[in-house]
């Protein structure tokens, strides 16, 4: 029986930033949300909102302080609590929350990052910053609470190796815990040229020359800094496009600047919609250093931009890609070498590009929202049987 023909469900989800410009954790979580309202009743409850759908109950929940933010994270967990422990038939958090039959997983548990490779002494004097610190008491404690094994529990990861990270982080949730990685709305591609060109007219960019596309809000952590290196080794009709959290842009104009590059690089700050960045680029760089999956590289795939990415050691998406024919994977991020091999590589051949592009939307087409959200349901589902056992 498929899903979408089972019982109409109320639904409560909790993401504490609900705008598209948090960043993919917030996009994913949306995205999930538009499917889902379409056959479900479904209650955002957030601090931030700025989205609007038809079918969708918005609930903020108040910020009586953001900072400390350990502070304002364990604020929101008790009050999303007290919103939903009554009338939904499935609670499902984005958020380190200790509530929710449904947890989603986007990033490195807070444990693994503490405890991971440390033995004897360095080991002991991590739990001694531990107990003496109330943010990492409240973040592990929460954390322990959000993966203990329960009945109706179920823990969703975005990527296959964030699955791994889990099981070895809290081995009792490896039995409810699932992968549905990203989808993506699939675009259709615009009419070559003149698609391009309008679209570098209302960003502002350059009519003209070979342009890469960055995107991310943690510039340091998505690698910018080896890139904009990079971009000033490259000829100079090779321009840079930087989308994501603004507050970076002063500190890494300033890195342009020592780069000699300030009129090669664009920062173009956050964007509601970042598909006119995607017509108007000739290829994606994301030399991140670590991203559990790393969404905006299947959203350049499905507007068929060949990609240049972190290997898998890095990135979750890349543990599904295949070197050289649907993406260019660099085995080091850090490296200015590989990465200026890459671009240049690619900013030289038209064919690949357009083989890569090809490949990458084929490849991207395999992982449409309307079927990522069918795998969603199905957790859900799973774990109303479960309670009812």
């Amino acid at each position: 029986m498929s899903p979408w023909v089972q019982p109409r469900l109320r639904i409560a989800v909790l993401n504490r930033v609900f705008d598209s410009t948090g960043g993919g954790a917030e996009r994913y979580s949306i995205a999930l949300v538009e499917q889902l309202a379409m056959r479900h009743e479904v209650h955002v409850f957030a601090q931030q909102i700025n989205h609007q759908a038809v079918g969708v109950n918005y609930h903020r929940v108040a910020m009586p302080m953001r900072k400390p933010r350990w502070l304002n994270q364990l604020w929101y967990a008790f009050a999303t609590w007290r919103a939903t422990r009554t009338g939904f038939d499935i609670v499902h958090s984005h958020e380190n929350t200790w509530h929710g039959q449904v947890q989603t997983v986007h990033v490195v548990p807070v444990r693994h990052n503490l405890f991971q490779g440390r033995t004897g002494l360095r080991r002991v004097l991590r739990w001694v910053k531990v107990v003496t610190s109330p943010r990492l008491l409240t973040y592990l404690g929460l954390e322990r609470l959000r993966f203990r094994a329960l009945k109706a529990r179920r823990v969703v990861v975005t990527s296959a190796s964030l699955g791994e990270t889990m099981a070895a982080t809290y081995p009792d949730s490896s039995g409810m815990t699932s992968v549905i990685t990203p989808g993506v709305s699939f675009p259709e591609l615009a009419a070559g040229e003149d698609g391009k060109g309008k679209a570098r007219q209302a960003l502002g960019l350059p009519a003209q020359g070979f342009c890469l596309l960055f995107v991310g809000n943690d510039y340091r952590k998505k690698g910018l800094d080896t890139l904009l290196q990079v971009l000033a080794t490259l000829p100079d009709q090779v321009v840079l496009a930087v989308i994501g959290n603004p507050a970076p842009i002063p500190e890494f104009r300033r890195r342009a600047e020592s780069l000699g590059i300030t009129g090669r690089v664009f920062f173009l700050g956050a964007l509601q919609d970042v598909a006119p960045a995607y017509r108007a680029a000739d290829v994606l760089v994301h030399p991140t250093l670590e991203d559990t999956f790393a969404m905006v590289v299947l959203e350049a795939m499905a507007h068929g931009l060949p990609v240049v990415v972190s290997s898998a050691a890095y990135c979750g998406i890349s543990s599904l890609l295949s070197h050289g024919v649907n993406a260019l994977l660099l085995d080091d991020p850090r490296s200015a070498q590989a990465l200026d091999a890459a671009l240049r590589l690619l900013s030289g051949d038209e064919d690949l590009r357009r083989e890569l592009g090809g490949q990458g939307r084929l490849f991207a087409s395999c992982y449409r929202w309307e079927d990522i959200a069918r795998q969603q349901e199905a957790v859900y589902f799973s774990s109303l049987a479960a309670s009812k056992n």
